[in-house]
């Protein structure tokens, strides 16, 4: 008996699976010490009047084991709508299964039915077993491009004209 494996969108009931998954994809990633999601604020940002981004499980035999959080960005050369790829994990035990392809293959076919002219993401440049899947993918890094960040009380200081 084979498998089945389904992608399918998160419920609003689900947050606490979803925050889970964060948890354990910022473990993987040696990053716990900085999750600071909560189940209220993760409710807020899927689920609220303005949805910031969206989440969807892979499920084997309808259990969830997998996740992708995703949101639209925009292409200003492209002149079209993208789809970030934010957060992308399948559980050890389910991984080599194709969850993992499954989930991106669902997000491309969603990002082309959008109307969208690109999917990305950010790997750390640690993980290599990612690196090559993606690779495997036909994804390229765009080594051109550093990403920077403004947050906490730089953010603060940038947004009060302190900077």
């Amino acid at each position: 008996m084979s498998d089945d494996i389904s992608i399918r969108p998160a419920g609003e009931d689900e947050v606490g699976l979803v925050l889970r998954f964060i948890r354990d994809l910022a473990k993987y990633e040696r990053l716990e010490h900085e999750v600071k999601a909560t189940e209220a604020g993760l409710r807020a940002a899927l689920f609220g009047p303005r949805p910031y981004a969206e989440v969807v499980f892979a499920c084997l035999n309808g259990d969830p084991v997998g996740f992708a959080l995703f949101f639209h960005n925009f292409s200003t050369f492209v002149g079209r709508p993208g789809i970030y790829l934010e957060d992308l994990y399948v559980r050890p035990e389910a991984r080599g299964l194709g969850l993992g392809r499954r989930l991106l293959r669902w997000l491309a076919a969603t990002a082309i039915s959008r109307g969208c002219g690109r999917l990305e993401w950010a790997v750390l440049n640690w993980n290599e077993p990612s690196i090559q899947f993606y690779r495997k993918l036909g994804a390229v890094a765009m080594d051109q491009w550093d990403i920077y960040r403004v947050t906490g009380p730089a953010l603060d200081r940038l947004a009060g004209g302190e900077l």
